[in-house]
């Protein structure tokens, strides 16, 4: 039963694992073992590691992979990848592998916008509110010149403020809709600064030069990023496709209509994406990005068009097969866990140390190629048997396998389906 703790986090670690202990976990010390084995036996590494978020109690460890052979844009690239689900590794390896013999991937930077917005209510007219802007606009740019002066010598800073009405969704409600450039930075902190200073500024004039109050309700960033889109794309003769017993205008055409079936069914494009975000997601978490603001922007940019659709296209033009993707990346290579986790450190430079131009395309290969391999599976043979196949070494250790027991099972699994069920029995005629 959980109980009422006032001070937790002055606890020091130690304490901190005897109250869970003592009021959560009955396996006393089983549960102590568990979370103290994580521990990194650097203390300076781990303080590092505990000064990341507040209450530690342990690490949570996740694989990180590689997975080789990709060529984008000429460039041959190993891609660091962080995940728990099997076969995310072996299907992106194998979609690299297959497209570096036909011209790899192509990748494109289209935008690199970010968005910030001062959420604001104003009851009086709009006209007087509307002049005001135009006359505080250039103030509110100046205001903020503490802030955005070192973004501005390497480039970037404030683009644009707009005053929008949005009185016809929700009374009195209007925006300040500021555009940045953060370049290598993903630059949260940064526009999230500027926009609390426009925020003052504009709430200090508005006092002096507004006939009603404006209210400030919040003043934050979007992590809806549409101006900030990155293209990747495969392409390639129809009869290039050909592999093994695969007939390559079945396959085509096969692949294209799958392709369709989840830009129109909202139920597939789901799954179909979440695939996409598989690739994503796991090169965002081994750099270091913020992957729940990538989730977030990604999948409302695939419902941009009032329905839930695809992430990806395809089609088949003149005998060519292409297959491409357009999606929102809000990506830094400097700041936050960059600098800080040695992980994150090694993978970036993996990567080459890419800048945050060219960490966008190649996380968005790594989710074509992810969703090019599970379509192929559907289309071809069907997911389950390259998936289970991966996922045979995580039932084995669910039941404490031996060595010995592997070894046979998986002999026995090159030539026979794998399933769960499957599986538990292998094992209990060997133990028979």
């Amino acid at each position: 039963m959980s109980v009422l703790v006032s001070g937790f986090s002055k606890l020091s670690k130690t304490e901190k694992i005897d109250w869970l202990i003592k009021n959560h976990l009955s396996d006393q010390k089983n549960a102590k073992d568990i979370l103290t084995q994580y521990w990194n036996s650097d203390q300076k590494l781990q303080q590092l590691h505990d000064e990341f978020i507040e209450n530690t109690v342990s690490n949570y460890y996740l694989p990180l992979g590689v997975a080789p052979n990709f060529v984008i844009n000429d460039k041959i690239y190993t891609i660091p990848m962080t995940i728990e689900e099997s076969s995310v590794v072996a299907a992106a390896s194998k979609a690299a592998k297959f497209w570096q013999t036909r011209g790899g991937f192509k990748t494109k930077v289209i935008a690199t916008n970010k968005i910030g917005q001062v959420h604001f209510t104003y009851p009086g007219a709009f006209s007087d509110l509307e002049d005001f802007f135009k006359n505080v606009k250039s103030k509110l740019i100046l205001d903020a010149k503490p802030i955005t002066k070192n973004m501005e010598k390497r480039g970037g800073g404030i683009l644009d403020i707009q005053l929008k009405n949005k009185t016809k969704a929700l009374d009195n409600y209007y925006q300040l809709h500021a555009t940045f450039e953060t370049l290598d930075a993903m630059g949260a902190n940064f526009i999230n600064s500027c926009l609390e200073q426009f925020a003052k500024t504009f709430k200090a004039e508005a006092e002096a030069m507004l006939p009603m109050p404006v209210t400030v309700i919040m003043s934050i960033l979007s992590n809806y990023v549409p101006e900030c889109l990155v293209r990747a794309e495969v392409s390639c003769n129809v009869e290039d496709l050909a592999e093994k017993d695969i007939d390559p205008n079945t396959f085509a055409e096969t692949f294209v209509q799958a392709v369709k079936i989840a830009e129109i069914e909202p139920y597939r494009a789901v799954t179909h994406n979440k695939g996409i975000m598989n690739g994503i997601d796991a090169v965002v978490l081994a750099t270091g990005n913020d992957f729940r603001a990538v989730e977030a922007g990604i999948h409302a940019y695939a419902a941009k068009d009032g329905q839930y659709s695809s992430l990806t296209h395809a089609k088949i033009e003149n005998g060519i097969f292409t297959f491409w993707m357009e999606i929102p990346l809000a990506l830094g290579t400097v700041g936050g866990l960059t600098s800080l986790h040695p992980l994150v450190k090694l993978a970036l430079q993996i990567l080459d140390q890419p800048n945050s131009k060219q960490l966008m395309q190649i996380v968005a290969v790594a989710g074509l190629a992810q969703n090019f391999a599970a379509l192929r599976s559907l289309t071809t043979t069907g997911i389950q048997e390259g998936h289970m196949k991966m996922h045979l070494m995580n039932i084995l250790n669910q039941f404490n396998a031996t060595e010995n027991e592997k070894t046979q099972i998986i002999e026995h699994f090159k030539t026979n389906i794998v399933t769960h069920s499957a599986v538990v029995e292998a094992i209990e005629n060997i133990r028979q």
